[in-house]
């Protein structure tokens, strides 16, 4: 499935671009196609599920070729779509459901943790215990059993044939400033090293505290970049805020996070150098008792 939220966008670029491209604007369009202007303006803005008939009214007020009329539906259909994340969106609250829907049907998923230890890659145990630290981002009506489920769902994401390449890259902060008990993170930790050398869609960096990126640029919060097999669709960059992840889909705003993840990725730790870290910092740690690994 690709990301009903990225079509919505790819959805919003076509249309203001057929408008554009026959001299219409906004209010002349929905007069011509007699929808409310403001619907206009929510499929323009990517914010509204279309409506194919709605849709199939505007192509044919612009007498669309066949080609570009089955392109943009494609497009629309794709943009409908309800996601596994929507039966789970009470319990991962809005702000997970949104990562959820960005990260279906990516080619490739790049990322950049300043403070906790990637989401993709977290131990059952590892997401539990910040489930209930984190309780103010969750509904009302929690059940970390079912955040626990919901976060098995999207890290099947990595799993399925045809999924994503993923490279992340650890401030080593995130690793040093335990966000779990010792033992939780010692098991988080074998995780990430256990996966860092056997998957190979998956690429683990370190980012040491004592690096300095390539013209003295300080990263000021994590953030994810996604990009998607149609060529067409949006690079889309979720940038992580305090209460929200902020999503740009600007190419004018995405393009400076694709540079500063490249510095990032110069001052990091290679990842062979940056598996040897993770185990080195995880035998500094307790173990689970009973546990003889």
């Amino acid at each position: 499935m690709i990301s009903p939220h990225v079509r919505r966008q790819r959805l919003a670029s076509e249309l203001i671009k057929l408008r554009e491209e026959h001299g219409y604007s906004t209010q002349r369009l929905a007069m011509k196609v007699g929808i409310p202007r403001q619907r206009i303006s929510q499929l323009q803005n990517g914010h509204l599920s279309p409506d194919l008939d709605d849709i199939i009214r505007i192509l044919d007020v612009f007498n669309v070729g066949e080609r570009r009329w089955e392109m943009i539906m494609s497009i629309a259909r794709d943009a409908q779509g309800r996601g596994w994340w929507e039966k789970y969106r009470e319990e991962m609250g809005p702000r997970q459901a949104l990562i959820a829907d960005l990260e279906a049907g990516a080619r490739s998923i790049v990322e950049y943790q300043m403070t906790l230890l990637p989401g993709l890659l977290q131990t059952p145990a590892f997401t539990e215990v910040r489930a209930r630290a984190d309780r103010g981002a969750y509904p009302e009506h929690f059940d970390p059993s079912r955040a626990l489920e919901a976060r098995a769902m999207r890290q099947r994401v990595l799993e399925r044939a045809g999924g994503p390449t993923y490279e992340v890259i650890i401030d080593e902060l995130a690793v040093r400033r335990h966000a779990a008990p010792p033992e939780v993170v010692r098991g988080q930790l074998d995780h990430l090293v256990e996966l860092g050398r056997h998957r190979k869609k998956i690429t683990i960096r370190i980012l040491p505290l004592s690096s300095s990126v390539p013209g003295h640029v300080v990263p000021r919060s994590s953030f994810f970049t996604y990009r998607y097999p149609d060529p067409g669709d949006p690079i889309v960059v979720a940038v992580d805020t305090l209460l929200a992840d902020d999503v740009l889909t600007d190419p004018a705003m995405v393009s400076p996070y694709i540079d500063l993840f490249k510095r990032i990725q110069q001052a990091a730790l290679s990842p062979t150098d940056s598996l040897n870290f993770l185990a080195n910092v995880a035998e500094e740690l307790p173990r689970y008792p009973g546990s003889h690994r």
